[in-house]
């Protein structure tokens, strides 16, 4: 419990951004952590199931077995969906019980087991197919009373038909986005365990070594250390506001605010704050001619796509290599390219890179949540923008902003 309660503002961060429940419990069926959906769904309040045994979210009468099923699951320790082939239940603070699903996922943190469990209430879906049973009920009953009032009756059929139908299909595009949801969510709690733990662990290595390094001679060790911790808040940064960026995305929230601003100022910013993710060797190459172009735009959110291209180029590229940023104003249409001497991106994999959690073949030993090209197309679409792509393995790739008719020269 000690361990959430020292990462407890990143996991409430990410946690309260997911819709539905999670339940983190420790290898003594222990409740470690939940976020909000959960507290909701079960009517308790915040903390309030902290340390509390798994069993009060279960109902009385499956007690008897749970205790076995946690055991067997932990000896095992994979991933799966809770309770296959069988009908799940929770219960509410009140003693309410009702439906529910649940994947499983064991981690380790620290030494210490876990399991991390996104739950799902499914009484909506449950009553859905309850009313296509009673449909079907009531079609069947219908046809027999019905035969010789044949033309009536068939009248009536295609008006019953077409409901049944719209039911059915509803249930399947419910369990159809159900299923897409937690193959999403499966993959953002992989994320989350991977990304995190890492970057966490170097965080506090440096730590822990820079209280012994007590001499004044020492600085320049202790300037290793601090800086080895800036770079990996700075990374654990990003991510969170990648998976901000993906939350706000989904949910409509996203509100642009258009400025005026010079794009120098803007490629100096990120220029800046990429400097100190240089390999060694590496340089970036800033743009010529810029100085009379101001861009109308979201600032914030161009900052976070010419980022996310710049530090991309940085990732994927080995040491003594250039990043050249240019910037091409041609018939009202502004282009930004991002150009490297990376490892390119396989043929094979270049028309998934835009998709959410994907990363190409050759960098799958790179840190990297496979968010940030995701959410950078989308933003710039939602302004009227695209971001394109060219690239050969090996070689190098470039990135390209289009930012159509939003450019003017500092003298107009």
């Amino acid at each position: 419990m000690k361990v959430f309660e020292k990462n407890s503002d990143i996991f409430n961060l990410l946690a309260e951004a997911i819709s539905e429940g999670i339940i983190v419990v420790s290898e003594h069926q222990k409740i470690v952590a939940s976020n909000g959906s959960a507290n909701e769904m079960f009517g308790y309040q915040r903390e309030e199931l902290i340390g509390q045994p798994l069993n009060v979210l279960i109902p009385t009468k499956y007690h008897h077995g749970h205790g076995d099923h946690f055991q067997s699951f932990m000896q095992r320790s994979g991933k799966r969906q809770m309770g296959m082939g069988r009908d799940l239940f929770g219960v509410r603070k009140n003693g309410f019980e009702f439906p529910v699903e649940a994947g499983l996922n064991p981690f380790k943190l620290h030494g210490n087991l876990y399991v991390m469990a996104l739950i799902i209430d499914i009484t909506e879906r449950k009553e859905n197919e309850k009313q296509i049973r009673e449909l079907n009920a009531n079609l069947e009953n219908k046809i027999k009373k019905r035969t010789e009032e044949l033309q009536k009756t068939v009248n009536e059929l295609t008006t019953e038909v077409k409901l049944r139908k719209e039911a059915e299909d509803k249930a399947k595009e419910s369990l159809k986005r159900e299923k897409e949801l937690n193959e999403l969510k499966t993959k953002f709690l992989s994320l989350v365990s991977h990304e995190f733990k890492t970057p966490l662990s170097g965080i506090l290595t440096s730590i822990t070594l820079l209280s012994k390094y007590t001499q004044t001679e020492q600085q320049e060790k202790r300037n290793k250390h601090i800086a080895t911790i800036k770079n990996k808040v700075k990374y654990l940064d990003n991510i969170l506001n990648d998976f901000l960026s993906v939350e706000r995305l989904e949910s409509g929230k996203v509100n642009y605010k258009i400025t005026s601003f010079p794009l120098s100022k803007m490629i100096n910013e990120v220029v800046y704050d990429s400097n100190m993710l240089l390999k060694t060797g590496q340089r970036i190459l800033y743009p010529q001619n810029i100085d009379e172009i101001i861009l109308e735009f979201d600032e914030k959110i161009f900052e976070l796509i010419l980022s996310n291209l710049v530090h991309n180029a940085i990732k994927y590229s080995p040491e003594n290599t250039t990043i050249d940023i240019q910037v091409i104003n041609k018939n009202n249409v502004l282009q930004i390219k991002v150009v490297d001497q990376g490892i390119g991106i396989p043929s094979q994999d270049q028309k998934f890179i835009f998709d959410r959690y994907f990363r190409a073949g050759n960098a799958l030993l790179t840190q990297g949540t496979g968010i940030g090209l995701n959410t950078a197309k989308r933003h710039l679409e939602d302004l009227g923008g695209t971001l394109t792509f060219n690239s050969k393995e090996n070689l190098g790739t470039e990135f390209i902003m289009h930012i159509p008719e939003n450019i003017k020269t500092a003298q107009s």
